[in-house]
């Protein structure tokens, strides 16, 4: 963005004080991590007041700052702009920067999968046009306005993430977006706790199509019956389903794992066969939904192909990662759900590239009042699967390591609540160049620590 300061004091409708002939760059809420030429916008909270790092800022390379109208002694020599609220004030300015912006807009939500999609389709798109996307856990009411922000001239596609705990965020965030194809890639069981069911998720997620313009596309996991019942209940959508039943537009089959990641065959809207450098049944169905995308934007499927096989997603997606010792852990630490985690399951239990399984799992968050009975149930997938061993972190995976006791499972069984050392040091003395290890919990439990500890005695 490159904005005169007047201009932006003009879509917010407000005053301000020496604001002639500044360019804005940017704009920030952390006074610690200031570019050059941002405008930095100050939030005052019960612990901490941002007008106090208001000139810090400017001495880092702010040109300018917003000032709350009720904010006393506001400092007489450095150009700012009043505004009642510092948050309605961030959120207009995205609105009416989005407004003058010429790119595609793709919104990207999900319980699963809205990260490694935004990331995959930013590789393939990205062989052909200008992209940029949601940078880490931007995809907030906060996060949101300032990518919005950032997204410079030249920017042909923009993939925004959206998140969301409860309803009517992501209604929000997409009517301030305006996206032209929006994207939900499943309805897992997140957010139980705030939204009380499946359909309830289901009914938020699909909040997306809220901005989305009259004109735009939306893509949607067609294996997931709550989001085909929505969709028919909107007949005025152009809508196309990805997935593995016949049914979608377009469908994966015969997945296969290599050591270059994962091979699958498409049939319907785009045809042949595929690679993606990620393991995982679920993210080949991520990948549909970006090939989708690109295939809608005009791209070849040889040049989709090509792509895929270059793209790059954030870490702790199934990550793999090769230890000293030749161990290959899977390090899908990054957060985990019912849904997720039985993907992630699924995948050690079908892979051929190492035969002595292990999974180093944590706990589940934010499932509500029957988060006991989902720990529980992961036990019925587990007792098929071949593993040589299982170890549980966390006050909750307790319900399951209890669960699978009763089964008397043949398999080393290991429970921490709240210590690392225990399970890096059952890894160390077991695993070697045959020893597949999954790793996958929520954001909170940071399993990535179990893989860290085993790394650095290696070394």
């Amino acid at each position: 963005m490159k904005r005169k300061l007047t201009e932006l004091a003009n879509w917010l409708g407000a005053s301000g004080q020496l604001l002639e002939g500044i360019t804005v760059t940017g704009a920030t809420i952390d006074s610690r991590n200031i570019q050059e030429g941002e405008l930095f916008i100050p939030f005052r909270g019960e612990h901490t007041n941002g007008h106090m790092y208001v000139r810090s800022a400017i001495e880092n390379g702010a040109v300018a700052a917003l000032w709350l109208a009720d904010e006393p002694n506001p400092p007489e020599d450095i150009p700012l702009i009043f505004v009642e609220d510092a948050e309605s004030a961030l959120q207009q300015l995205a609105r009416s920067y989005r407004e003058q912006l010429t790119c595609k807009v793709i919104g990207v939500t999900g319980s699963n999968g809205k990260t490694s999609t935004k990331d995959l389709l930013a590789s393939v798109l990205g062989a052909k046009f200008e992209v940029r996307k949601t940078e880490g856990n931007f995809n907030n009411e906060l996060g949101m306005p300032l990518t919005i922000l950032s997204l410079e001239e030249d920017t042909e596609v923009a993939v925004l993430e959206m998140g969301m705990s409860g309803f009517g965020e992501i209604s929000f965030l997409s009517k301030l977006a305006k996206p032209d194809i929006a994207i939900i890639t499943n309805i897992g069981e997140a957010h139980m706790q705030d939204l009380g069911s499946r359909e309830g998720i289901a009914k938020a997620k699909f909040e997306i199509i809220d901005g989305l313009s009259s004109s735009g596309t939306f893509y949607f996991d067609g294996d997931e019956p709550l989001l085909t019942a929505l969709v028919s209940d909107h007949p005025e959508l152009d809508a196309h389903a990805f997935g593995y039943r016949d049914t979608c537009d377009i469908v994966a089959k015969d997945i296969k794992v290599t050591e270059q990641g994962s091979q699958f065959t498409v049939e319907g809207q785009i045809e042949g066969q595929f690679v993606i450098p990620v393991y995982g049944e679920h993210q080949v169905k991520n990948a549909l939904a970006a090939m989708l995308v690109a295939k809608k934007l005009g791209m070849t499927d040889e040049s989709i192909r090509n792509a895929l096989l270059n793209a790059v997603l954030t870490p702790m997606r199934m990550q793999p990662v090769t230890a000293k010792s030749g161990a290959l852990f899977i390090n899908d630490a990054y957060n985990a759900a019912p849904t997720s985690l039985r993907a992630a399951l699924t995948f050690i239990g079908q892979t051929e590239l190492r035969n002595d399984k292990w999974v180093v799992l944590g706990d589940m968050l934010e499932l509500g009042q029957d988060e006991q009975h989902y720990h529980e149930l992961v036990a019925d997938q587990i007792a098929n699967l071949k593993l040589k061993g299982i170890a549980l972190y966390g006050p909750r995976m307790h319900w399951l390591y209890d669960e699978l006791l009763t089964r008397n499972t043949n398999v080393e069984l290991i429970w921490t609540e709240n210590d690392y050392a225990p399970i890096v040091e059952k890894l160390l003395e077991s695993i070697n160049d045959q020893s597949i290890i999954l790793l996958k919990g929520s954001r909170g439990m940071a399993l990535e620590n179990v893989l860290k500890g085993v790394l650095e005695t290696e070394a």
